[in-house]
């Protein structure tokens, strides 16, 4: 499965497609099977496909490149990665795209778009709501280390301690016995601080979860070091022998609820910004202008295209395949910011950017 450097590259390496007079095939597909293991994805695109394919007359190029990006889909989804939870596609026959994202994150629902570009921001909003992150999960004598991207287990560490036990003896013997156990203890806890703060460091991830209990957990923070403990989304209860899957499922559920405080803290920190005449704006407009003079930084969109604000020119209804208005102003501003190098940040809650159109951006500097 690939890891976030390589969705990374491939959301990038799209973005560069450009426009021409043949049509674009998007697909999103959820590939996580249903109640009786089987995949539920078959008839969605058998029948959406033949109904895309059949809005362009027969004989003509446009047909012809939907023809063969019918046949190539089908083809593929006949070798897909079985542990995929979900699938982005794009396909162009006539322009020689073909771009297959297979994703352990599952995609919410089956999607199919036919358009003069690939439609991104499903894409580009996946890769922020799952991020890579650090998970450290702690009892008094073993540690295991999860790096998790895109909703995958990376890579696994783990760090043995020397297992002690409470023994029930009188005395200046059970005081020392003790502080034996303690520093035994304490030791563990540091080298798996070190553990942590190595992979962290090296690889350079922003966050991290703590799992254990009432006992290791405050030992691990003590040997924190300040950069390393900066970077602690949520401290949860999880027991050393939980398994993988209950692991990441906890540790997810953790960094939504961190993001959910840390977007409205984003969006008033852009706010206070704007305001005062400094280095933001809002609003789609002020946006593609900012965008085109190179001066984003991160550009923070609503994770619900709905509220982004099309223009005029963008209003009028599109056809049952194409991408709404919204969308493809989502589009655009997400194409422009992945040329430029600026950041993305979807905030997951409508409301706190719906009076601004739907989109702000942080500024490297103003005019």
């Amino acid at each position: 499965m690939p890891i976030t450097d390589q969705l990374s590259a491939q959301l990038d390496k799209l973005t560069t497609f450009e426009p021409g007079p043949y049509p674009v095939v998007s697909l999103y597909l959820n590939l996580q099977p249903d109640e009786r293991g089987r995949d539920r994805f078959d008839a969605f695109v058998r029948n959406n496909l033949s109904n895309l394919v059949g809005t362009y007359p027969a004989g003509g190029p446009e047909r012809d490149s939907l023809d063969n990006d019918g046949q190539k889909i089908r083809d593929y989804l006949g070798s897909v990665d079985p542990s995929a939870n979900g699938l982005a596609l794009f396909a162009c026959s006539a322009a020689g795209l073909f771009e297959a994202v297979t994703l352990a994150a599952p995609v919410q629902e089956h999607r199919a778009f036919v358009s003069s570009q690939p439609h991104l921001y499903p894409l580009a909003r996946l890769l922020d709501e799952y991020p890579r992150y650090a998970v450290l999960v702690a009892d008094t004598h073993t540690a295991r280390l999860f790096v998790v991207a895109a909703n995958n287990i990376e890579k696994t560490d783990a760090i043995e301690g020397v297992k002690t036990k409470r023994h029930k003896v009188g005395g200046w013997s059970q005081a020392r016995y003790q502080r034996h156990v303690d520093n035994f203890r304490s030791q563990h806890a540091r080298e798996a601080v070190e553990v942590l703060t190595r992979t962290v460091r090296n690889e350079q991830i922003q966050f991290v979860v703590l799992g254990g209990d009432e006992v290791i957990v405050p030992l691990l923070k003590d040997e924190l070091p300040k950069d390393i403990a900066e970077r602690i989304v949520d401290v949860v209860r999880l027991d050393i022998r939980a398994p993988a899957h209950q692991i990441l499922e906890s540790s997810l559920e953790a960094m939504r609820q961190h993001d959910a405080v840390t977007d409205r803290e984003r969006v008033d920190a852009m706010l206070d910004q704007y305001r005062a005449g400094g280095l933001a704006t809002v609003g789609v407009d002020n946006v593609k202008q900012a965008l085109e003079m190179g001066q984003v930084e991160e550009l923070v969109i609503a994770a619900v295209p709905e509220v982004i604000q099309a223009s005029g020119a963008d209003q009028p209804q599109a056809a049952a395949a194409e991408r709404t208005a919204e969308e493809r102003v989502a589009d655009e501003l997400i194409v422009q910011a992945r040329q430029n190098s600026a950041s993305i940040r979807f905030i997951e809650d409508p409301a706190l950017l719906q009076p601004f159109g739907g989109v702000g951006a942080f500024l490297r500097f103003t005019l």
